[in-house]
């Protein structure tokens, strides 16, 4: 990994006041929610509630970290990432300069490979499928997210929703990478260079498909190929889909649109019922409600019961009948 410990000027305590120079709003450290190669974000309490405080040294990157957030706003309906409540300079007691900031929406959720663990693995190209549709987004308006990877991923509920939660390596389309994730780096696995394109992202999402199923990240080791094909070819939700992730590792995707489609493509056709073995709608309703079918077979054998017992009584009066005759003609008559 690239990323660099975050300078000792934006670590601050539980309890800390951080004052806006310019906005005067105020903001109090709860707890650390992460840190990258340029600044940590924390859990803060101001007075429109709780919210995601990224302080940094770097005002550069801090004012490109805000104009994605701008422009996640403009996506008009559109949750790719959290909302841009505030941006602003603090003046930390006893330091000459000052420490930028930016105040975001706080996404409750979790985390995404906590999410697959304990919903299971059903659930991994429900979420890939509403990712592909945020990073459409974010790649039209000209950005590549660069450090995409499950821990910048959050599952928020009711209803369930994918959402970005870290901005910070996103890079203006054909710049060179910001910041990057070894696993999730196609120049890590020798498959393509750091260049900011659709592509980079979209060899990303094919890799965390594969963590999805190996939370345990594997280190590249010999012929990159190898290794990613045999980890394929031996889980078998990855086997039903390597066509599908090969594409995405070998760049073959020209936009997270058409992933997207392969992937809705490939749900749909897991989810339609073998024709060699159709269930018929008796067999359905007989599996569903055995206590129906057990009171049709009843009423099929009071009937049958019924209708021996009439036949065995007309058959007792045709014999009466025939003796009586008998008696008649044989003893009555002379």
């Amino acid at each position: 990994m690239n990323h660099t410990t975050a300078n000792q000027a934006c670590k601050a305590g539980p309890g800390t006041i951080v004052t806006g120079k310019w906005h005067s709003n105020t903001y109090e450290i709860v707890r650390p929610l992460g840190h990258g190669a340029n600044g940590i974000v924390y859990l803060a309490k101001g007075k429109g509630g709780y919210s995601a405080l990224k302080l940094s040294e770097n005002s550069l990157s801090i004012t490109s970290e805000v104009n994605v957030l701008k422009t996640f706003s403009k996506a008009q309906g559109s949750s790719l990432g959290p909302f841009l409540l505030d941006t602003d300079d603090w003046i930390r007691p006893g330091r000459a300069q000052p420490i930028a900031f930016y105040a975001m929406e706080y996404i409750q959720g979790k985390p995404y490979l906590d999410f697959i663990k304990g919903k299971g693995s059903e659930w991994i190209a429900v979420l890939m499928l509403q990712l592909l549709s945020n990073l459409q987004e974010l790649h039209e308006g000209g950005w590549v997210f660069g450090d995409l990877k499950p821990e910048n991923l959050i599952v928020s509920p009711d209803p369930v929703k994918i959402r970005f939660v870290d901005v910070g390596g996103t890079t203006i389309k054909g710049r060179a990478v910001k910041e990057f994730t070894d696993f999730f780096d196609r120049g890590y696995w020798g498959l393509g260079d750091r260049k900011a394109d659709e592509r980079y992202d979209l060899f990303a999402v094919s890799m965390i498909i594969i963590n999805s199923v190996y939370p345990k990240r594997f280190s590249r080791n010999g012929d990159s190929k190898q290794l990613l094909s045999e980890k394929i070819e031996a889980h078998p939700f990855l086997k039903k889909q390597k066509r599908l992730l090969w594409k995405g590792l070998y760049g073959e995707y020209i936009s997270a649109e058409e992933m997207r489609h392969d992937m809705l493509d490939l749900l749909q056709r897991s989810e339609t019922p073998p024709v060699s073995r159709p269930v018929t709608p008796v067999k359905k309703q007989a599996a569903k409600k055995p206590e129906a079918a057990a009171m049709k077979r009843s009423t099929r054998r009071k009937k049958k019961n019924k209708l021996a017992g009439l036949l065995e009584g007309v058959l007792v009066m045709a014999g009466l009948a025939v003796l009586c005759m008998m008696y008649y003609f044989h003893i009555l008559l002379p």
